[in-house]
C-alpha cells in the first residue's frame, strides 16, 4: 500500500470515528433536507420544495465537509503535533494534502447515497439528473473547498482556523444560491456569489440534478478555484 493510500484510509477512518465530524457530514445535512422539505419556509419556487433543496443541500454539505470539517481537524492536528511527525516520513507535504482531500470525496459518497436516499423518501425525482456532470461539479468543489479548508488550516492557529472557518463558511453559505435561488437575491450579490465556488456550485448542481445544462460561467469557475486553492495551500502550509 502506498503511502498516500494508506494516509487516505487512515484519514477516512479517523473522520467517521470523531462524532463531531459525523454530525456535521451527515446529520446536520439530513436535517436541513428533512425540516425545510417539510415545513415551506424558504422560497424554493414552484413545485416540490425537495427538487430545489436536494442540490442545494448536497452542495451544502459537501462545503461543510470539504472546508469546515477539514479545515478545523487538521488544524488541532497541528496544533498537537500530530502533523508535525508525519512530516519526518516519506508521505511528505504534498501527498498529505492530497490524501486528505481524497479522503474528503469518499466521505461525500456516503453523503450522497444518505442524502439522495432521504430525498427519494420525500418525493425527489431522479429522471432526467445529469449523474456524471454532477460528480464532476462536486469533484471541482472539493478540491477548491479542500484547498481553502487547508490554507486556513496550514497557516494561522487552530482556535483562530476554528473562528475562521465558520466564518467563511457562513459568507459562502449566504452567497450561494444553496437554499435561496440566486435570482431572489439583490442583482449585485447574485452577481458576486456567481463567482464564488460555493455559488458555481449549487448552480451546476441545481442544472445537472434539474436535467439541464450548466452554464460554461459556472465551470470556469469551478476549475479556478480548483487550480488556485491547492496551490494556494501546498505553497503556505506548515507543519506546525
Amino acid at each position: 500500500m502506498t503511502p498516500l493510500i494508506a494516509q487516505m484510509r487512515a484519514e477516512v477512518l479517523m473522520t467517521l470515528r470523531r462524532g463531531e465530524s459525523v454530525l456535521l457530514a451527515l446529520g446536520i445535512p439530513v436535517l436541513l433536507l428533512g425540516f425545510f422539505s417539510l415545513v415551506d419556509v424558504l422560497p424554493t419556487g414552484q413545485g416540490d420544495p425537495v427538487d430545489f433543496l436536494f442540490p442545494g443541500i448536497l452542495a451544502l454539505a459537501v462545503m461543510s465537509t470539504a472546508m469546515v470539517g477539514l479545515a478545523i481537524a487538521t488544524g488541532f492536528e497541528r496544533q498537537y503535533g500530530v502533523l508535525k511527525r508525519l512530516g519526518t516520513t516519506p508521505l511528505g507535504r504534498p501527498r498529505l494534502l492530497a490524501a486528505k482531500t481524497l479522503s474528503i470525496l469518499v466521505i461525500e459518497v456516503l453523503q450522497g447515497v444518505v442524502l439522495l436516499g432521504e430525498a427519494l423518501l420525500l418525493g425527489y425525482q431522479v429522471a432526467g439528473a445529469r449523474v456524471l456532470a454532477a460528480g464532476a461539479a462536486v469533484v471541482l468543489a472539493t478540491v477548491a473547498f479542500a484547498g481553502l479548508g487547508l490554507v486556513m488550516a496550514g497557516t494561522l492557529p487552530a482556535l483562530t482556523t476554528l473562528a475562521a472557518a465558520n466564518g467563511v463558511y457562513l459568507v459562502l453559505l449566504l452567497l450561494s444560491g444553496m437554499l435561496v435561488p440566486l435570482d431572489r437575491l439583490p442583482s449585485a450579490v447574485a452577481a458576486v456569489a456567481r463567482l464564488l465556488p460555493s455559488g458555481a456550485l449549487a448552480e451546476a448542481l441545481h442544472a445537472t440534478l434539474g436535467g439541464t445544462g450548466v452554464p460554461g460561467r459556472a465551470w470556469l469557475v469551478l476549475l479556478v478555484w480548483a487550480a488556485a486553492a491547492p496551490a494556494a495551500a501546498a505553497r503556505t502550509f506548515r507543519w506546525e
